[in-house]
């Protein structure tokens, strides 16, 4: 996986929410959380797994929601964060949070109604094995996003220190067949891709979000989208 010594940093894990989701940031949070609310629609008593659930953003909020709910990650920091965050919202006896690698995952087959993963396969080196591995311990639903290579997104992708892995619609359709998984849904966002939203106060982010979602809504919205979610059945 791309930096991850970074990733697994204790400062890093920290930081984490207050660099990427505070100012601007906050409608990529929104947006994210409603995308995967949408997704996964009714959760209680569900069995969910995230992958690479990091300072447990989404796995509180399905907890939250009544969901029966393990959330895996690489980063022990990241990990020790996640469980922070679920004390505080009283959650925490309802999640299991775990280390472990995604390309090796520590259930059975079909253990799981729903998998999911967010910010994840733009750091992954094997994308193929990561989304077998998904869609063999789920039993429904297999749930996750990607960044496009056509978009804002690339011109972004220079300025990063580590890049990030972007993704063409036929490839993202290629891993899933691969993967014996039916493509049922998928939705484009972010013509603006994400970094400017984090760089920027409120009054600058409200505004350009109001015109990126108009031009998203146009016959063009998901040629320029910059980010892609892609929900599939086993």
């Amino acid at each position: 996986m791309k930096g991850q010594e970074w990733y697994q940093a204790t400062e890093v894990a920290e930081e984490y929410d207050e660099k990427r989701f505070s100012r601007g940031g906050r409608l990529i949070d929104r947006r994210e959380k409603q995308a995967v609310l949408d997704a996964l629609g009714r959760v209680e008593g569900d069995r969910v797994l995230e992958i690479a659930c990091g300072t447990g953003r989404f796995t509180v909020m399905l907890a939250e929601r009544g969901a029966d709910i393990t959330g895996l990650d690489i980063s022990g920091p990241m990990l020790q964060e996640g469980r922070r965050k679920a004390k505080q919202a009283g959650v925490e006896d309802t999640i299991e949070f775990m280390r472990g690698d995604a390309a090796r995952l520590p259930f059975p087959d079909d253990h799981f109604d729903t998998v999911f993963a967010m910010r994840f396969f733009h750091l992954a080196d094997t994308p193929a094995k990561f989304l077998a591995e998904m869609a063999r311990v789920s039993k429904n639903q297999v749930f996750f996003d990607t960044f496009k290579r056509f978009s804002t997104r690339s011109l972004y992708n220079w300025l990063l220190p580590m890049g990030s892995r972007l993704y063409g619609s036929r490839e993202v359709e290629d891993l899933v067949d691969g993967a014996s998984l039916q493509l049922v849904d998928s939705d484009h966002d972010f013509v603006v891709p994400y970094g400017f939203y984090r760089e920027v106060p409120d009054w600058v982010a409200g505004p350009f979000r109001r015109a990126d979602t108009a031009v998203g809504a146009t016959p063009f919205g998901d040629a320029l989208a910059s980010v892609s979610y892609w929900d599939t059945r086993v």
